[in-house]
């Protein structure tokens, strides 16, 4: 009786084996140091030391690096601004904005993780989102995301919404 019952698994086993799965798009690590560099030379010449975030489409640390002189607190700020864009899939700028415009989402600023700041973008590569760069101490919100996006500079292949 046993073997009637092997051979139907055996092929199940194998056919689920089988079916191949979907590749998408990575961020790399060599990828989040060039989106950094760039975020940080565009900061540097407007006069600003910076903390960079970049996150991959799991929301896992790629890079995270604090400029010289910067406040410790930017460190958890520019991963949370990164964070915040890759979950919500919207600039941290215009997703601040948004919330402290309508009531009805007025208390994602409550949410544990997320915050609305400007600084965080969410990195796009056609369709996919692969990711997400956050910026602090840039000077404000606008200055923050204003080196957020310089990050882009040089990438055709990312771009952000």
């Amino acid at each position: 009786m046993t073997g009637k019952f092997l051979f139907p698994l055996v092929f199940a086993a194998t056919a689920v084996q089988a079916a191949p799965l979907p590749v998408a798009p990575q961020l790399t690590l060599s990828a989040a140091e060039q989106l950094a560099a760039s975020a940080r030379e565009a900061c540097a010449a407007r006069g600003k030391a910076v903390t960079i975030a970049v996150l991959d489409a799991g929301g896992q640390t790629v890079l995270l690096g604090r400029g010289d002189g910067v406040g410790p607190h930017n460190t958890e700020a520019a991963r949370r601004k990164a964070y915040s864009a890759l979950s919500t899939k919207t600039a941290t700028l215009h997703l601040g904005r948004a919330a402290r415009a309508n009531p009805d989402t007025a208390n994602l600023a409550h949410l544990p993780e997320l915050l609305l700041l400007g600084g965080g973008v969410p990195l796009w590569q056609g369709d996919a989102l692969v990711g997400a760069i956050g910026v602090a101490g840039g000077g404000g919100p606008e200055g923050d995301d204003t080196c957020a996006r310089a990050a882009l500079a040089g990438r055709p292949d990312l771009q952000t919404r």
